[in-house]
């Protein structure tokens, strides 16, 4: 992106609304509860002909302190000196606030310049806001309604100005390989790109540490940590690379058991987690060393692999715990248990606050990563699959056998097989789970989601 728009301004004027329009998705939770952002994130934006980044902040509290509101502040306040243009938005409806004043004014004696919106100006209610709006000392307002789309052309001619020059596009353009308009788990497939950043999702329940795993790998308070559980509301995208590859890192909300969420604003929250999972490579779920493996941990484990996403697990605490060769013994049977259909699944213990065994997890994360972009001849598959039926053929249906013709790997991310059968009705889920199974351990992939895809139809390479 060419050149960084921060949105800033007191809770619920509609920062996270304009945030969604100009990103032209539903990428920030909005509902009307004050506070509802807490982590400031970022998107590429295209509007009027104009591209830039833009990025949305919690809403500004007057506060110094060690409190919530007050994190939260330093978090806008960081993503505000890292921008080249502030948008400071009011609400014309509701009119200039004494904490309107207050940012207004320490917003003019910062280096970051400021254009003034007034938001939500549909209709006659918010003039009286407009003309209050002037003794702010910002300029001239900026009219537009966020929610009905009203005078992005106006907001558009402001922001002209901090566009750099056709000249400074071109010196600075450089073809990363990734198209930001293609969903996160959607790129072209067939062939590994290394510029193309790996999708990694930290997933898990509330309070075990998901926050405290990106800021360690960051190194830097790039979102909100404490013993409040559900810290984190938006899912929170950061690029970053390591060891020459990039990846990008996606925090989300803690994930509790539906039948505990009952506020709206969490029910967006997990929806909008579960919206990251599907759309992710490598899904960390991070679980509590003092509760390894709960139900709700296996819960979300099971979800990870019935959306073909690959799963790594992070022990995280793991240097609270006093009898480890007990702790691990616990996570093998629990995942024997429950998913002993998915063997090999990577497991690491590690210390996020501590940052202990990060470069471990990362490891594990590449591993399984490879093995879920895995592909197989299918001269291989054929030789497989000769040797499968030689030793345990499928069995008898209504005293005739179900004829297995060729198999060919059809795509990858999760690696998926189509298996071609005379009567694929008529072959059992056993005998399919036998050769899923087989698969796995035959081509050395552990821990992925293997899909085995029944068809009818001969082998295309045998003659007639």
């Amino acid at each position: 992106m060419s050149f960084t728009v921060v949105l800033v301004g007191r809770p619920n004027v509609g920062k996270s609304t304009l945030f969604n329009r100009l990103a032209g998705k539903k990428l920030a939770l909005v509902d009307d509860t004050p506070g509802v952002t807490r982590d400031w994130r970022s998107a590429p934006a295209h509007v009027g002909g104009l591209s830039f980044t833009v990025v949305d902040t919690a809403g500004l509290e007057d506060v110094t302190d060690d409190s919530l509101e007050a994190r939260m502040r330093r978090q806008t306040e960081q993503a505000l000196a890292r921008a080249d243009v502030a948008l400071f938005i009011i609400d014309a409806r509701a009119g200039i606030t004494p904490l309107d004043r207050h940012f207004a004014n320490l917003l003019r004696r910062g280096k970051t310049p400021v254009l003034l919106v007034a938001n939500k100006t549909e209709g006659k209610a918010s003039q009286p806001g407009m003309f209050e709006s002037y003794e702010l000392g910002l300029g001239d307002p900026i009219p537009l309604s966020a929610e009905h789309g009203e005078g992005m052309a106006d907001l558009v001619e402001a922001l002209l100005p901090y566009a750099p020059s056709e000249d400074e596009e071109k010196a600075e353009e450089v073809d990363d390989g990734f198209d930001p308009s293609i969903p996160i788990g959607d790129q072209p497939e067939p062939e590994e790109d290394r510029s193309k950043p790996i999708q990694i999702a930290i997933v898990g329940r509330p309070n075990v540490g998901k926050s405290t795993l990106l800021n360690s790998l960051l190194g830097e308070e790039r979102v909100l940590t404490g013993p409040e559980a559900g810290m984190t509301r938006d899912a929170i995208a950061v690029d970053w690379e390591w060891r020459d590859r990039r990846f990008k890192l996606v925090d989300t909300a803690g994930m509790r058991r539906r039948a505990r969420v009952d506020e709206k604003v969490e029910k967006l929250a997990v929806a909008d987690s579960l919206r990251v999972i599907r759309m992710a490579n490598v899904v960390v779920l991070v679980v509590d060393a003092a509760a390894i493996l709960d139900k709700q941990d296996l819960t979300i484990a099971r979800l990870v692999i019935s959306e073909g996403r690959a799963l790594v697990i992070a022990v995280n605490k793991w240097d609270t715990v006093d009898d480890r060769a007990m702790a691990l013994r616990q996570v093998e049977d629990k995942l024997e248990a429950a998913l002993g259909y998915i063997k090999g699944v990577k497991v690491v213990t590690i210390s996020a606050l501590k940052g202990h065994k990060l470069d471990t997890l990362l490891d594990g994360v590449l591993e399984t990563y490879t093995v879920w972009n895995r592909r197989i001849p299918t001269a291989q598959l054929n030789r497989w699959i000769e040797g499968v039926l030689d030793h345990h053929p499928p069995p008898l249906v209504e005293g005739r056998r179900v004829k297995i013709r060729y198999v060919t790997q059809v795509k990858s991310r999760p690696p998926t097989f189509a298996l071609f059968v005379n009567k694929p009705l008529d072959l059992p889920e056993s005998y399919q789970r036998y050769l899923t199974g087989h698969l796995r351990e035959s081509f050395d992939m552990p821990g992925v989601p293997v899909r085995l895809l029944l068809r009818k139809g001969k082998n295309p390479y045998a003659e007639d």
